[in-house]
């Protein structure tokens, strides 16, 4: 995923608005966290919009599997570590005091196994009094195959077209993006597909409080789809 579509990552999703969103997860971190530290990790960062903003707080870190949006997170931010790794099993061999995977990016690892595997990884990387903030992938009953959605770009010298339909298949939700990508050079039309698993809002929460965190679901949170924190006891 995102080896072609990485360079119109940043224009496909310039609707969403990365300073409030930021501004947000600053008000739930004072809220919430009780460490006492400003260290912050972002899983399955991107291409580093939310640390952009983040980084004046905080002591940011980012961590991405996709090599091409770290490439411009990097570029972006070129003075914050990023690490390229799997948000189911990395080790860092550090702790933080935030630990945070947002715009649904949990939904990727598919199956309520890696589901628990994940959060335990990224709660293993938390100091005592510390909180994990996920933003959650939709639940099964709100996710609607069949229908048709598109988004497109029609800058002066760039014109996207992205259209997929939504499937389901079990407990995934299914998607291929088709991009038509028109630029001076030419015009390109390439497939990307996508499978996100769609987990329960009581599952959400028993994979945080199994990795032992106390947690608290937010139901607006940054995007009308809710967010679960969970905080690691002293």
């Amino acid at each position: 995923m995102f080896t072609k579509s990485a360079a119109f990552y940043d224009t496909i999703y310039a609707f969403k608005d990365y300073e409030r969103e930021a501004q947000r997860i600053v008000e739930i971190i004072s809220e919430h966290q009780l460490s006492g530290g400003n260290r912050l990790l972002d899983v399955a960062c991107g291409t580093g919009r939310h640390l952009e903003f983040l980084r004046e707080t905080y002591e940011v870190e980012g961590l991405d599997l996709s090599q091409e949006l770290l490439d411009i997170a990097r570029e972006r931010i070129p003075d914050v570590l990023f690490h390229h790794a799997d948000m189911m099993d990395f080790n860092l061999a550090r702790e933080y005091d935030v630990v945070m995977c947002l715009f649904s990016s949990i939904g990727y690892v598919k199956t309520l196994d890696n589901l628990h595997r994940t959060v335990k990884c990224m709660s293993n990387h938390l100091v005592g009094g510390g909180i994990l903030i996920i933003e959650p992938w939709f639940p099964p009953d709100a996710w609607n195959p069949g229908t048709v959605h598109a988004n497109y770009v029609d800058d002066p010298e760039l014109k996207i077209a992205r259209i997929n339909i939504s499937c389901v298949e079990g407990r995934l939700s299914l998607f291929d993006f088709h991009y038509l990508v028109g630029t001076p050079e030419g015009v390109d039309y390439f497939v990307e597909r996508h499978e996100l698993g769609l987990f329960e809002k009581e599952e959400m929460s028993a994979a945080m409080k199994g990795s032992g965190l106390e947690v608290t679901y937010d139901d607006e949170g940054l995007t009308d789809r809710g967010l679960f924190i969970g905080r690691k006891p002293k």
